[in-house]
Formats: C-alpha cells, structure tokens, sequence
C-alpha cells in the first residue's frame, strides 16, 4: 500500500476558500497512491480559536465537497484531515474519510480537545466513539493530533481491528519532541502502523511542529518530513503487522482489556 501524507502549510493570508482549492489541487496529483492523508484543521489553522466559529461548516460543507471530488478524481481513500464541524449551536472537530469513488464512509469527532479551560476545550464539543475505516488489507484506526497522549484511545482501536493509526494534527513546534516520541511509541506498544500529519507555518502565532511522521510496527521511522510544506510517500507492507505480533506476541499476554473467554 502507498500512502502519502501533506504536510500543509496553513498561512493566515491565504483565504480558507483558497486554500481549499489548492489543497484539493494537491490530493488530485496524488492519483497512485493508495492513501492521502491531510492534518487536523487545515482549513481554518489548529489554533486560530477566534476563527473557529466564523469558519464552521455543515458536515457536507464546501470541505466536504471539495475533498470528496479530489479523492475520486484521485481514486484514493482520503483521510481528509479535519474541519470545524456546526451542528445545532454545538462546533466538533470532525474528520472526513472519503473512498476511492468520493463516498464519506467515516466521520469521527475529536473525544479529546486540548487546551485545558481554554480554546478548543472550551470552543468545542467532544466525540464519544471510536472509529475505524475498512481499507482493504490494511484497517485504519483514527485519532487526532491530542488524542495521541492518550494510549487507551489506540488500545480500544486495535481491539476493533486496526493495524494502523491515521493521526491528523496541528501539533506546537515546542512540543515537537513529545510528537516524534509519542508516535512511536503508540506504533511499538499496539504493534501497528503509525500515520502522523501535521501542519507547516504558524497559527495564530503558534508556529507549528511539521515533522510528520510514519513508523513501523516495530516502532522503526519509515519517513519523516522537516519544518515545510512536504508530502511524504510510503510503502506500507500490511503483512508486516501480523508478522511482527507474531514474531513478538506481546498483545497476547495483556492482563487488562478483553480477555478470551475462560474454560468451564
């Protein structure tokens, strides 16, 4: 499986309708890949919070229909990054993951914000359910960007059947030794496939990480992208998964979590 991972410089001067056009430009000229896979927030920049409310779109707003006509122009299972969904009064930080043929099939809203008593904490309503998105060969599991502190998240994912994670981001440059590590060690503790994308530029002020990355299931950096605007493209081996819980079956000594049912 190829995947290609756009790492998108968010620029607060371009307009959030251009933007959308040349992103879209983007996905289409990866037609070969099997994946694209974009950041968390792109439309509207991670941390431009007084921008969220403004900038909210219906879920089959003008992302959504840009991102589904990419994708199958593309053909290629896109992970759409994520948008500032409006439902009601309520906003979500909801991605999008289209099929080949330009079909939503998943949508998943952030469960964990960031920002403690402040900005999407406070601006946003949470997710409650875990997803998973049937790619053939290869299952996705999705998270965004804070989610990935939380190694619970990515358990629950693998007992649902992902061999890899999709991880949107727009992740702070300070804390970019946190993202490089934690990455990697969602990838080694679950034995899966890790796909992190972040962002390029600054958002409102906060220069971002870059940095996206795609590790192995034994916890192996594959690719990893600098501080610019970059696409990343990975061969990814599904058989390495099952190879490598084979080779060092920890998962199966798990003393919490689902268990085997027990004999009589």
């Amino acid at each position: 499986m190829r995947a290609s991972l756009i790492q998108i410089a968010v620029n607060q001067d371009e307009s959030v309708h251009a933007r959308r056009q040349r992103v879209a430009s983007l996905v289409r000229e990866q037609r070969g890949a099997d994946l694209v896979v974009l950041p968390e927030l792109w439309p509207v920049g991670a941390f431009a919070y007084e921008s969220f409310a403004a900038e909210a779109e219906p879920l089959e707003g003008p992302t959504f229909e840009a991102m589904a006509k990419a994708a199958a122009e593309a053909r290629v299972w896109l992970h759409a990054g994520s948008i500032v969904e409006r439902e009601g009064e309520a906003l979500y930080n909801t991605s999008l993951v289209f099929s080949p043929s330009g079909e939503l099939v998943r949508t998943y809203r952030k469960i964990h914000r960031f920002g403690f008593d402040e900005g999407e904490a406070v601006l946003m309503a949470a997710g409650d359910e875990l997803v998973t998105v049937p790619v053939p060969d290869l299952p996705l599991g999705v998270a965004t960007c804070y989610d990935l502190r939380f190694p619970e998240l990515f358990r629950g994912l693998v007992d649902a059947g992902a061999l890899a994670f999709v991880v949107p981001a727009g992740w702070p440059e300070r804390r970019r030794e946190h993202w490089t590590l934690l990455a990697r060690a969602r990838a080694v503790e679950n034995q899966a496939y890790v796909l992190a994308c972040g962002t390029a530029g600054t958002h409102a002020g906060v220069p971002q990480a870059g940095h996206s990355i795609v590790v192995d299931p034994w916890g192996e950096v594959l690719a990893e992208a600098g501080v610019d605007e970059e696409i990343l493209t990975v061969d990814l081996d599904p058989a390495k998964v099952d190879l490598t819980r084979k080779q060092f079956p920890v998962l199966r000594d798990r003393v919490l979590g689902p268990q085997p049912p027990t004999r009589a």
